[in-house]
């Protein structure tokens, strides 16, 4: 019985690893398309709270983008955020205040409206950063330029974690958010990134997405919600990519892991479903091809190593494709070549905790407020406590 387990496991894992091989040859080929000389007036928001590693370098890379008409507005909810104290002298403070907003809608989108409706008049194209990472001079400029086809309805980048001191965690952080990062530059991505998204001012008017943003947590999955609805398009744009420095405990890891699976499996519960589906498959095979050869059964570890190498030959070509969306950071990616290689193999296992995890419960909390997230639009703000 066990070993026909394995076989029902192990050949699904094995096609499943062998397109994942060949998505990630695809996404290689993306090269970073040329800029164009389209620069529309940009409103570019920053939501901050409290302090995030590096927060001042971070603020000032998106205040000296090589973009030639833009302004830098930085939202907060408190006037006395101690993360003001690192705002750039060029950027517009604004100040969502308690009052303003549904209580029941998460801060940081309370905050994003407060700053949208404060965005001067020239404004053609909103744009959205967090403040946990850093850009290059011309990220602005690379988020902007898919815009100009006017079927593109948002344009998005995303992350690479670069760990500061390398340790075991952060390098395991860094290689479970890659396998999301692996998922941009292969086609239409999924879904939005909040840390890295622009669309036109008119199309946020005309997709309603302040409507899609009432009563909910996530930004970036509601906004592409609306984008959908609206019959628009949403474009991964490589040179807008960012950077998140920094380090993190266990317990840091885990408990933001967790978090980005339950908002996963709220705002976006096809894919929660099917990742959980496919995480059970990799890791059913592989401890069932480890159970065989314990019982020594030994002309199994071929088939065993097929459903296992796929994968880290994948977490390779994930590496690759970030030293070209960061080339002046390829000497680090380089250094860390063998830590993605073989940490892709717990790294799966860690995505199976976060769907497990993130199963029994729709309750998250994101810098002091708790919030139960009762469907896409239907949030509860339990407590709020600033930090």
């Amino acid at each position: 019985m066990l070993l026909g387990l394995f076989w029902v496991l192990a050949i699904p894992a094995l096609l499943a690893g062998l397109a994942s091989v060949r998505t990630g040859r695809r996404q290689l080929a993306a090269t970073v398309p040329p800029l164009p000389d389209w620069t529309p007036p940009v409103t570019l928001i920053v939501p901050v709270k409290g302090h995030d590693h590096g927060l001042t370098e971070n603020l000032r890379s998106l205040a000296a983008q090589d973009y030639p008409d833009y302004e830098l507005l930085i939202t907060a909810r408190d006037p006395s955020d101690p993360a003001l104290a690192s705002a750039p002298p060029t950027a517009r403070v604004v100040i969502a205040s308690p009052g303003d907003g549904d209580l029941h809608t998460g801060e940081k989108i309370n905050n994003l409206l407060a700053a949208i409706a404060q965005a001067r008049p020239s404004t053609e194209v909103l744009a959205f950063a967090d403040s946990d990472g850093r850009v290059e001079p011309t990220w602005l400029r690379s988020l902007v330029a898919p815009l100009q086809d006017p079927r593109t309805g948002a344009s998005t980048g995303y992350r690479w974690y670069f760990p500061g001191r390398g340790g075991l965690w952060s390098l395991l952080r860094s290689s479970w958010n890659a396998v999301i990062a692996g998922s941009f530059g292969s086609g239409r991505p999924n879904f939005l990134w909040g840390g890295a998204m622009a669309l036109r001012r008119e199309t946020f008017h005309t997709a309603r997405v302040a409507e899609f943003w009432r009563g909910a947590v996530s930004d970036d999955y509601r906004l592409t919600e609306a984008l959908r609805s609206a019959g628009l398009d949403i474009v991964f744009t490589p040179g807008a990519t960012v950077a998140a420095p920094g380090d993190c405990s266990a317990r840091e890891f885990l408990s933001w892991a967790t978090r980005q699976m339950i908002i996963t499996k709220v705002y976006a519960p096809r894919l929660w479903w099917l990742g959980l589906a496919a995480h059970v498959l990799y890791c059913g095979a592989q401890a069932l091809g480890l159970a065989l050869l314990v019982q020594g059964r030994l002309w199994t570890l071929p088939i065993f190593l097929l459903t296992v190498l796929p994968g880290m030959y994948r977490a390779e070509l994930r590496r690759r494709a970030a030293r070209l969306w960061f080339p002046a950071r390829a000497e680090w990616l380089d250094r860390h070549r063998l830590a993605y290689f073989l940490l892709s193999l717990p790294t799966t296992w860690i995505w199976l905790y976060t769907f497990l995890a993130s199963a029994f419960t729709r309750t998250i909390e994101w810098r002091g407020a708790v919030y139960e997230l009762r469907g896409p639009g239907a949030t509860r703000r339990r407590s709020f406590r600033f930090q």
